[in-house]
């Protein structure tokens, strides 16, 4: 069997890993490639025939994991689109938001007009997909539930295992009869962390012949000595109680926002704090709150016994979904001390845009990031400090407080990703490729790995391995 690394190789997205046994063509993941030199358009660029490919096995719902997929179907993929149900659903929230996001993108460069609904002539690029190639996408998907054998054909055999990091998200474990031989090869997709609110831990893999994993958080540790609520209350005490001003935190809408509404509840249904206004505003978050209430039986213990001790995790008083647009703007007009959820996480469009005009420049305002801002984007430049930012067409000076942490972060840090693999057979586990990370975060990870007696490669992208 051959595999090859398409992207996420020596970067962190673009996830996309072919592998070939016997002629049969099995793609893991297909997500979009956002690499500061690539444009959008430039993902249909693929390196195969999209017709060729017999089957697509999806991790998760991560867009840099499944944002590319409607992109195969409209270039003429045919074949099933295999992943969990509940990583179904919050792939359709996904595909369709990044339809919104191609037209909105291109209406305001020209291209598109919204009232007639349709492309200008001669208007440069136009979007990747469109909704339509999206439901075509949906219809392919075929929901397997976890640690339940599937077969692909008369040689390769399918397993998903838990993962955490996100709902839905599993690790993709293949039995293959190669020529008469047996071998086993996994890919991690993203690898969750122990004791995440709301989500279950990352369950270990069988022992595999090959491994195709993760190394986002190569090098780097999570803060250990605060929960994720003595975090948060320490945030919202000086923020909202002895400030009486507002707190800000960017989030994205699919998982992290339901992971801190959660830790939330129990911060006040407990009377760790004095009750204090919660807006969550993002009508995604508020779908994909629907999809975790209808998957509920897949959530963590902790969160199913908190909903048969006080209900729903995710409603509690003094908490506003906010829907519409209108809605979102008397947000800015509520005065009392409050907090604001909003996204998108890394501060590049959606409503929290809004919210930063009008609290960038309020010395009662603290903004908490509590996930990965990538460089060149509105979130990584006040993380770094700049005293003055660009926001909807003017220079602001930023005097609200800026804060991180990483207790919310759904990616295992290196000990994490550590101790995933020592659970393989040493024996048995010939050659370990570490996708999904900066290269300098591979190379710390693939040098851990070797002083444990493993073998590691960080593969180019393109190059193909014969296993």
């Amino acid at each position: 069997m051959k595999l090859t690394i398409h992207g996420a190789a020596r970067q962190v997205t673009g996830s996309m890993h072919l592998l070939e046994v016997n002629q049969y063509k099995i793609l893991i993941d297909c997500g979009l490639d956002y690499e500061k030199d690539r444009s959008i358009q430039s993902n249909e660029n693929l390196p195969f025939n999209p017709a060729d490919i017999d089957v697509i096995i999806l991790t998760h719902a991560h867009i840099d994991h499944s944002g590319n997929l409607p992109t195969l179907v409209r270039l003429g993929y045919e074949g099933q689109i295999l992943c969990t149900a509940p990583t179904a659903d919050l792939t359709e929230l996904l595909l369709l938001d990044s339809v919104s996001i191609f037209i909105n993108k291109a209406a305001k460069q020209g291209k598109f007009h919204k009232r007639k609904g349709k492309f200008n002539s001669g208007g440069g690029p136009q979007p990747l997909y469109l909704q339509k190639h999206v439901m075509d996408t949906v219809e392919r998907f075929v929901t397997i539930g976890y640690n339940k054998p599937f077969r692909l054909n008369g040689d390769v055999e399918l397993t998903f295992i838990p993962a955490g990091h996100l709902l839905g998200a599993a690790a993709a474990v293949l039995k293959i009869n190669d020529n008469g031989e047996e071998k086993t090869i996994a890919f991690t997709g993203d690898i969750g962390r122990k004791n995440y609110p709301v989500l279950n831990d990352p369950e270990p893999l069988p022992p595999v012949d090959y491994l195709v994993t993760e190394a986002t958080y190569g090098g780097r540790y999570h803060t250990k000595d605060k929960t994720v609520e003595q975090v948060l209350v320490d945030t919202i005490d000086k923020a909202c109680i002895k400030e009486q001003g507002r707190l800000i935190i960017p989030a994205f809408s699919i998982g992290r926002t339901q992971s801190l509404v959660y830790s939330l509840n129990k911060i006040f249904s407990s009377g760790l704090l004095p009750p204090v206004k919660v807006f969550v505003d993002s009508p995604m978050a508020v779908m994909a709150t629907g999809v975790f209430r209808k998957y509920h039986y897949l959530v963590n213990a902790e969160a199913q016994e908190f909903y048969n001790k006080k209900g729903d995790e995710f409603e509690f008083d003094n908490l506003t979904y906010v829907e519409t647009l209108k809605d979102s703007r008397q947000v800015s007009n509520y005065f009392e001390p409050c907090i604001i959820i909003s996204s998108a996480g890394m501060l590049e469009g959606g409503r929290i845009q809004d919210h930063l005009f009008y609290n960038i420049q309020n010395y009662y305002c603290t903004i908490l990031f509590i996930g990965y801002c990538a460089k060149g984007t509105l979130g990584h430049r006040l993380l770094r400090g700049d005293p003055i930012v660009h926001i909807k067409d003017r220079d602001l000076a930023v005097y609200a407080t800026i804060k991180q942490t990483d207790v919310l972060s759904a990616h295992g840090d290196h000990n994490d990703l550590l101790n995933n693999i020592k659970s393989q057979d040493k024996a048995k586990l010939k050659n370990i490729f570490l996708v999904h990370g900066e290269t300098s975060s591979m190379e710390i990870f693939a040098d851990a790995l070797t002083a444990e007696g493993y073998t590691a490669t960080i593969p180019e992208k393109g190059v193909s391995y014969n296993l």
